[in-house]
C-alpha cells in the first residue's frame, strides 16, 4: 500500500490542531477557539486530558511552567483552578515521572505501574535508584513508617539522615528515601505547599479507590496506551517525538509502534522534508489552516522536544537558563511566540511582582515574522501581564523586535474574575 504524502505545511498544521491550536480547538465544542468564555474545572481537565502530560518546573521568572500551556491555549483562567484539579480534594490529577516531573490525568496511573516497577527493581536508567531501596530498606521502611503514622509529609519533616553531598542533587538521605519511594510508586504527592515543596503522602490515602482498583495491565499494553495518548496529542510524528513523549525506551516503542501499525491505531506517512517516516493518529484533524496567537513556555508540549521543534518550525529552540549571560542568544527565560502556525518571535520575560511589571528583557523577530507580528505579540504580552496581576509590560531596548514591539500601546488589560 502507498504510503499517504503531507507536505511541511500539512504536517504543522495537524500537530497544531492535535495540541489545541487554532479556531476549532478539540472536537466540534472547541478548546482553544473561544478564548473569551471562562475557564471552569471541565474545560481545564479536559485539557488536561488531552495533552496527557504537563511538565511541572519549579522556575517561577515569569510564571512555574505547568501553569502555563492552559494559559497559551485558553487564555486567562484562574490559576488556582489548575492547583485545585492538580492538588484539591476529588482532583482528576496525580504527579508521576513521565515526560519529566508531570502532572497526569489519573486514569493514565496504572499505565505508568510498568516504569514504577522498573524503579523498585533498579531496571535501565532506574538502576541507582533501584540500588539505594534495596540496600538502604530498614532506612526507607522507616521514612515510609513514618508517613504511615503521621500522615502526608515533607522531607523537610523528616528527622532522617543527614544532608547529602554529591549523587542525587545533594538531597538529604531522607529525600532520596521519599523520591526513591516516589518513582517505585510506593508514595505518591498528597499536595505542594510553601514554596512548592512536594508533600508525600501514601497512594492508599492519596489516589481514589476505583484508580487503585484497576487492574493493572501487561506491560506492552500500558506501553500502546501511552504511545496512542502521545499520538493523539501529537497528531502526525516520528518514532522519536513519540518515543520522547513519555520518554519511553527505543525497542519497547519500536515493538509497540509495529504493533499499533499492524492493528490500524496508526497509519504510517511520509512527511515533505523529514528525513525519517512519520505516523499519523486515525483520529487527527486536517485544518486547512491555523489561527493561533499564543506565548509559548519553553516547557510546552508543542516545543519541548528540540529535535522536533527545528524541524516543524525551523527554529532552533535552546534552554539558555544555565548558560553563561554573555553566551545567551536571546535571553535567560525566553518564551517563543506562536503566530498562527509558525513561530514568529521570541522574548525573554520576567515578571518583576514588586514593580507590577511583565519585563521584556529582549524580543526578537524570526526572518518570517510578518508586519502584523509586533500588534499580536503585544496583544498577547497585555493578556499574560493582566493574567499575571501585572500593571503593565515594559520593553527593554534589546533585540530586533523591542523597538517595534515597545512603539505598541502596553498597557496590561484587567482580566476582572479570571485573576
Amino acid at each position: 500500500m502507498a504510503r499517504t504524502i503531507l507536505t511541511a505545511a500539512e504536517a504543522r498544521r495537524i500537530a497544531l490542531a492535535a495540541q489545541g491550536f487554532g479556531d476549532r480547538g478539540f472536537g466540534d465544542r472547541g478548546l482553544g477557539g473561544d478564548r473569551a468564555s471562562p475557564v471552569d474545572r471541565r474545560r481545564l481537565t479536559r485539557l488536561v486530558e488531552r495533552l496527557g502530560v504537563i511538565q511541572i518546573d519549579s522556575v517561577n521568572v515569569v510564571s512555574r511552567t505547568h501553569y502555563l500551556p492552559a494559559f497559551s491555549r485558553l487564555g486567562a483562567y484562574p490559576r488556582e483552578l489548575l492547583e485545585e484539579i492538580a492538588w484539591g480534594r476529588k482532583r482528576p490529577l496525580f504527579e508521576y515521572w513521565a515526560h519529566e516531573a508531570s502532572l497526569l490525568p489519573l486514569s493514565t496511573q496504572p499505565l505508568l505501574r510498568w516504569r514504577m516497577d522498573d524503579a523498585r527493581e533498579g531496571v535501565g536508567v532506574w538502576k541507582g535508584i533501584g540500588r539505594f531501596l534495596r540496600e538502604r530498606r530498614d532506612f526507607v521502611d522507616r521514612a515510609l513508617g513514618e508517613i504511615a503514622a503521621r500522615g502526608p509529609l515533607a522531607a523537610s519533616e523528616l528527622d532522617l539522615g543527614h544532608r547529602g553531598e554529591g549523587g542525587w542533587w545533594g538531597w538529604s538521605e531522607g529525600k532520596r528515601a521519599l523520591e526513591g519511594l516516589f518513582w517505585a510508586g510506593e508514595l505518591t504527592t498528597a499536595t505542594r505547599r510553601g514554596t512548592f515543596e512536594r508533600v508525600y503522602g501514601l497512594p492508599d490515602k492519596v489516589l481514589p479507590r476505583a484508580v487503585r482498583e484497576t487492574p493493572t495491565p501487561p506491560r506492552d499494553v500500558a506501553q500502546r496506551g501511552l504511545l496512542d495518548i502521545a499520538a493523539r496529542a501529537l497528531g502526525v510524528a516520528t518514532e522519536r517525538d513519540l518515543r520522547d513523549y513519555f520518554r519511553m525506551g527505543v525497542a519497547d516503542t519500536r515493538s509497540r509502534l509495529h504493533e499499533m501499525v499492524e492493528a490500524g491505531a496508526l497509519v504510517p506517512v511520509a512527511v515533505k522534508g523529514w528525513r525519517e517516516p512519520a505516523f499519523l493518529h486515525p483520529a487527527a484533524r486536517r485544518p486547512r489552516r491555523i489561527e493561533a496567537a499564543a506565548l509559548l513556555s519553553p516547557f510546552d508540549n508543542l516545543i519541548w522536544f528540540r529535535e522536533r521543534t527545528e524541524r516543524m518550525f525551523g527554529v532552533r529552540v535552546r534552554l539558555e537558563i544555565y548558560t553563561p549571560a554573555e553566551k545567551r542568544t536571546h535571553g535567560y527565560y525566553v518564551l517563543p511566540f506562536l503566530e498562527d502556525d509558525a513561530i514568529t518571535a521570541r522574548v525573554d520575560l520576567k515578571a518583576d511582582r514588586k514593580a507590577g511589571a511583565l519585563l521584556v528583557q529582549s524580543a526578537h523577530a524570526e526572518p518570517w515574522a510578518t508586519p502584523e507580528t509586533p500588534a499580536r505579540l503585544a496583544h498577547e504580552l497585555k493578556r499574560m501581564a493582566g493574567w499575571l496581576g501585572l500593571e503593565r509590560v515594559e520593553v527593554k531596548p534589546r533585540g530586533d523586535l523591542a523597538e517595534r514591539l515597545g512603539a505598541e500601546r502596553l498597557g496590561a488589560e484587567r482580566l476582572g474574575a479570571t485573576l
